[in-house]
């Protein structure tokens, strides 16, 4: 599985704190080595995200994504407002 990143995943990776971009790695190779591993609480959503997918970073931000064939596409990551 290769794991692209969108412009806007980039942009908004940058501007967060160092403490919290060690943990987005962290929990970035957990992903990679299994994307629905309970600790990630990874799952898809609905409504007009419907095609996209959600997992924890920590208990307030999480990383948007969808899948794409045998590829994954970061999308974003924030907060709920993510979802909005």
């Amino acid at each position: 599985m290769k794991i692209v990143h969108t412009p806007k995943f980039e942009r908004t990776f940058k501007k967060l704190p160092v403490s919290l971009a060690e943990k987005i790695i962290e929990r970035t190779l957990m992903f990679e080595k299994n994307p629905f591993d309970s600790r990630l609480e990874t799952h898809k959503l609905h409504g007009k995200l419907k095609e996209q997918w959600s997992f924890s970073i920590d208990k307030k931000y999480r990383i948007l994504f969808e899948f794409d064939n045998s590829d994954v596409v970061f999308l974003d990551v924030g907060d709920h407002n993510l979802y909005k």
